[in-house]
């Protein structure tokens, strides 16, 4: 039951990067929530057959998380989404982004990305100051300083590491095993996961980052009401379909 609940806990961070699975990547840009969902996913191109020793198990998995996100998350959102007007659901996505500055700082620095992590401090001093803790993004829309999103995943992508095999995870979606480890890493630094010995805990329960993440999951997705389903009418097959645009998407941010 520790292990479940541990697990659970994980969603929300691999839901942030994990571009094609039903939880696409949070931005802070306010033009991003009206952004057309084909201008964000490029077609994945005809990928070369590569390693993929899971792939039963994958497709089985895929399978699973469609029908979570298509019977269950979707509809849910679609509620949440008539409670709380737009402009109050923007505001609580901006609040749980500002929250994952420690994230993109320390991955930015990793990276010697040094212009980029004195630009994610401004941002969230500025945020969580004039933007009343994050509910206004001030640093973008008054001083053009944008989020550079990083994560470990990345910062090992940056230095070399093989993405390794793809690995598609309950609930959490496509990953491959360098991301996968990637993600342990940037648990012990998001403020939202209890992580024993940090001084900026925001929860004390276990129980309780799993309520805020399950409602950031839920702010988020109701903000991107008809995405998944535009991207997955274009899957012959939807198991490599989401397996090659996640590699390829994956390959060109650790190029950026």
């Amino acid at each position: 039951m520790k292990f479940l609940l541990i697990f659970l806990l994980m969603t929300n961070f691999f839901f942030l990067r994990a571009e094609v699975s039903p939880m696409t990547e949070k931005t802070s840009e306010v033009e991003a929530f009206d952004d057309s969902f084909d201008e964000e996913f490029d077609a994945p191109k005809v990928a070369e057959k590569g390693f993929d020793p899971l792939s039963g198990y994958n497709s089985m998995m895929t399978g699973f998380n469609d029908s979570f996100y298509t019977h269950l998350l979707i509809p849910t959102a679609k509620g949440y989404k008539h409670i709380l007007p737009k402009e109050g659901r923007k505001a609580v996505s901006y609040f749980f982004d500002n929250l994952l500055f420690p994230v993109r700082f320390v991955n930015n620095v990793l990276q010697l990305k040094f212009q980029n992590a004195a630009e994610e401090f401004l941002r969230f001093g500025i945020n969580s100051t004039v933007g009343l803790l994050g509910l206004f993004d001030v640093a973008k829309s008054k001083f053009d300083l944008r989020a550079h999103q990083e994560d470990f995943g990345q910062t090992l992508g940056h230095y070399g590491v093989g993405s390794g095999f793809h690995l598609v995870l309950p609930f959490l979606g496509p990953s491959n095993l360098r991301d996968t480890i990637g993600l342990f890493a940037d648990i012990t630094i998001d403020p939202l996961y209890k992580y024993e010995g940090r001084f900026y805990n925001m929860t004390e329960k276990n129980y309780e980052s799993l309520a805020l993440k399950s409602y950031d999951i839920l702010n988020e997705r109701s903000l991107h009401i008809g995405e998944y389903a535009s991207l997955k009418k274009d899957a012959l097959v939807l198991y490599p379909f989401l397996r090659d645009l996640y590699e390829q998407r994956r390959a060109k941010l650790i190029k950026e």
